[in-house]
């Protein structure tokens, strides 16, 4: 198998399974800056980013981009790595994780964010944000194709991921999502498009989530112009002189007025929309100055949406019926599905017994999914204490148990979890291999010099400085840094204080300096030669070079730390 030379640009901060991306600048200068920034950092070929999981180092080039690079394998041959994405956008789905992570924590709600893999996805296809209002799936590429008929989850589509004409005009609009490099990291841009509209891109921050979804100043000016009833154009000048004329333009927005609502109403019904079906079907009989035709038309509409909504209601008392026998046997597999066709059935003003139900419903769920948690973590433990060469078909009844645990523990699961469940399937043979999408060729964006005074939120990840308090503006464990500027109520900032963070870099900087520096690995004609004989610096008798037991055991003399030999002498 021959190295795959692409030079690779992103990598991750400070271990393997680490979820902190970066982007290595491109010029010789930028990078020399860089170096400074990180020298007390160590750089890794993500296991997020679908890397090996080995340390990377950074390589200076003035006749090309600079890139980062694997360290050699102690035989000396060029580090073999699987990794399939290495350009600049290769790490976006850590980005639009952590840009979606604080913007929530700005607002001060709460959001469940991972990395989907449906149907054998690779990781960084997809990223899901679930909040308290909505899901948005956001597919960053072609992998799997977006669904646009559950209401349950709202797409939001990368730059190469195509939309049909029809879906743009039924939906009204979608969100488009991209990634624009600044320095060593990608800022995150909400787009709108739609129908015969050129797309508009707005930064994150001046976003919003509603009831109704993702939503855009754009969204705003799509949805008022589509749901408000035009203004009668009357010129009092001219009103006396052309009555006939300003009453037939009256009867013209009323009429178009009254389509709209009819096509809004038969849309809401085919998604099973209860609470918008009930409030056209009040506006509708609000409409009044149409034709004697669309006032039957009108009519008609409305009778057949009171009867669907009271078929709707029957329905839904039978779901409820059915939910509560099933929380009672403890069937947690139909409690899921028939608390799943409640919620999309869901009206504002639910009923005591309704909200009891429900309730008991979704503590059911929880109370499985956390022993299923507590069962992966135990399946886990006991497959490593499992001898490495255990064959497949010995592994499966084991990892198969595992799979179905993790599947009832669902979003409790951490991303090592996932990762390492991952692994366990394919050593057991149960992994499906998908085909991997082409990835649309985005032109490289230029790289803005790099801030001279380093950016210690950079840094230093989140998980460690929420738990010091800061010196600056007094927050506590566990709160957010605060703007101190003596407003009240004060701003939360949207990066914590440098004296915030400085302890804990100083701190990390003199446990390296303290730490012992590794010994350099073996090198394979340090050590004998299992199969030939063949002593130090003395070359195996093969032609084809040295055998591969010799080079397996300079690796194990390397990783089991073992002190490297005098000159001249033989291990």
């Amino acid at each position: 198998m021959r190295g795959d030379r692409r030079q690779i640009q992103t990598a991750v901060l400070g271990s393997a399974d680490s979820e902190e991306p970066l982007m290595l600048p491109l010029e010789a200068i930028e990078l020399d800056a860089f170096r400074r920034r990180h020298q007390l950092d160590t750089f890794w070929c993500g296991l997020l980013l679908g890397g090996c999981g080995s340390q990377l180092t950074t390589k200076l080039y003035t006749d090309r981009v600079c890139h980062f690079s694997h360290h050699p394998s102690p035989d000396g041959q060029p580090h073999i790595c699987g990794r399939r994405a290495r350009g600049v956008s290769s790490a976006d789905h850590l980005y639009v994780k952590s840009a979606a992570a604080a913007w929530f924590r700005n607002r001060g709600e709460e959001a469940d964010i991972s990395f989907a893999q449906p149907d054998g996805a690779p990781v960084g296809s997809m990223v899901d944000i679930t909040s308290r209002h909505r899901r948005l799936r956001v597919h960053l590429d072609q992998a799997v194709e977006p669904v646009w008929d559950d209401d349950g989850i709202e797409p939001v589509l990368g730059l190469s991921v195509p939309v049909d004409r029809d879906t743009l005009i039924r939906r009204w609009y979608v969100h488009r999502i991209r990634l624009n490099s600044e320095g060593t990291t990608r800022r995150v841009q909400i787009g709108t498009e739609a129908f015969a509209r050129p797309t508009e891109w707005f930064a994150l921050d001046t976003c919003t989530m509603t009831e109704r979804g993702l939503s855009t100043p754009a969204v705003e000016k799509i949805i008022h112009s589509r749901t408000s009833r035009p203004a009668p154009a009357w010129a009092s000048s001219r009103a006396y002189k052309f009555p006939d004329i300003e009453l037939r333009k009256r009867v013209r927005d009323v009429e178009s007025q009254a389509r709209d609502l009819l096509r809004e109403l038969a849309y809401a019904r085919e998604r099973e929309a209860v609470v918008v079906v009930a409030r056209l079907s009040d506006q509708i009989a609000e409409v009044t100055g149409v034709k004697e035709e669309t006032q039957e038309q009108l009519a008609t509409a409305v009778a057949d949406a009171e009867r669907w909504l009271e078929q709707q209601a029957e329905v839904r008392r039978s779901l409820l019926a059915d939910l509560g026998a099933a929380v009672a046997a403890g069937d947690t597999s139909r409690v899921r599905t028939l608390l799943t066709h409640v919620n999309l059935t869901a009206v504002p003003d639910g009923t005591e017994e309704e909200i009891r139900v429900t309730g008991a419903a979704a503590d059911h769920l929880a109370s499985v999914a956390s022993a299923a948690a507590e069962r992966v973590h135990a399946l886990l433990q006991d497959l490593r204490r499992l001898p490495r060469n255990r064959p497949e078909h010995q592994l499966r009844p084991q990892v198969q148990q595992l799979i179905q645990a993790a599947a009832q523990a669902g979003r409790l699961l951490e991303q090592r979890q996932q990762i390492q469940i991952a692994t366990w399937k394919a050593r057991a043979g149960l992994d499906k291999l998908a085909p991997v999408p082409a990835r649309t060729v985005v032109p490289r964006t230029p790289v803005e010099r790099p801030q001279q005074r380093p950016q210690l939120h950079k840094q230093v990840a989140r998980r460690y400085w929420i738990k010091a308090s800061c010196p600056r503006c007094r927050a506590g464990s566990g709160q957010e840094c605060v703007v101190d500027n003596g407003s009240h109520p004060r701003q939360v900032r949207q990066v914590p204080h440098d004296e915030r963070l400085k302890p804990i870099i100083d701190a990390r900087r003199e446990r390296q300096r303290n730490q012992p520096k590794p010994p350099p690995p073996w090198r394979v004609y340090e050590v004998t030669c299992p199969d030939c004989g063949q002593g130090a610096d003395a070359r195996c008798t093969t032609t084809g070079g040295p055998h591969r037991s010799r080079v397996e055991r300079a690796k194990e003399f390397t990783r089991l730390r073992k002190p490297r030999p005098e000159t001249g002498t033989e291990a």
